[in-house]
């Protein structure tokens, strides 16, 4: 019941949020539109900052699929792996919503961008930069900056399957597509880092 309540109360937030931004909307109207008293929202989050925080904590959290790690020693499995988690988190519901109301309210918020880079894409951005690094010590890829490397290739994906959506209302590549653009990242990856 209590996982219900905090999804509904994250649901609720970001469509606010999105709806009337960051500023305008409070924790007692979020409280009104989950569907739960301000008690239980407020025991949960205590401040409209800490609502924020799980709301991006929460995006970009990835799921234990039970699959293991990319192996460091197979470049290219690894890497198609780690691109296709990469879609699976930039493509999910409310993900574009995020990004919108960090752009909106940055100029009067700067503490939303901070939150959405530190606890939302950097975390990910090091786990792939810590497995280039891994493949280097392998011997699977020579990759002298692992940070460059991870830049070159998550911004190869997200330039065809996310930017596009944040100004596009009807950008939706077909699955073809995307497997494509996923498929091209990896095999410029290997063409530059190749031993």
């Amino acid at each position: 019941m209590a996982e219900e309540k905090r999804a509904a109360i994250l649901a609720a937030a970001t469509g606010l949020f999105l709806a009337s931004g960051y500023d305008s909307t409070s924790l007692a109207r979020i409280a009104e539109a989950a569907g739960v008293s301000k008690a239980t929202l407020f025991k949960q989050f205590p401040t409209k900052a800490a609502l924020f925080d799980a709301i991006v904590t929460e995006s970009w959290r990835v799921e234990d699929s039970g699959a293991p790690d990319p192996s460091a020693e197979d470049l290219r499995a690894g890497l198609t792996a780690i691109g296709h988690r990469y879609v699976e988190l930039l493509t999910r519901p409310g993900m574009t919503a995020l990004f919108r109301i960090v752009i909106a309210e940055l100029p009067r918020f700067p503490e939303l961008g901070e939150a959405q880079f530190s606890q939302g894409k950097l975390p990910y951005f090091e786990s792939v930069s810590r497995y280039l690094a891994a493949a280097h010590v392998a011997g699977s890829a020579t990759v002298e900056d692992p940070t460059l490397a991870a830049t070159q290739f998550l911004g190869m994906i997200s330039n065809f399957v996310f930017w596009p959506t944040l100004l596009l209302t009807d950008w939706a590549p077909e699955p073809s597509a995307i497997e494509r653009a996923v498929a091209e990242a990896v095999e410029t990856m290997i063409a530059r880092y190749r031993p």
